[in-house]
């Protein structure tokens, strides 16, 4: 019950709840968008950053669509 009060307690501390209620929230999100975009494109782990590995997958379900059609 102490978590949720103090959850409570700071989330009244966030300002606009009477003009924007819950949406007072939504550049938090947008924010934490961009963050992620950020570091899904900039952070490598390993030698390979999220598109690195998602453009690969990519390429390889086309190489095998199409030797799969050619057959």
């Amino acid at each position: 019950m102490l978590i949720s009060e103090r959850l409570k307690r700071l989330l009244r501390l966030v300002p606009g709840e009477r003009r924007f209620g819950f949406y007072r929230f939504l550049p938090f999100f947008f924010v934490l968008g961009g963050a992620m975009e950020w570091f899904m494109i900039n952070v490598r782990i390993g030698k390979e950053t999220f598109y690195d590995v998602y453009r690969r997958k990519q390429s390889e379900r086309q190489y095998e669509a199409r030797t799969e059609k050619g057959e």
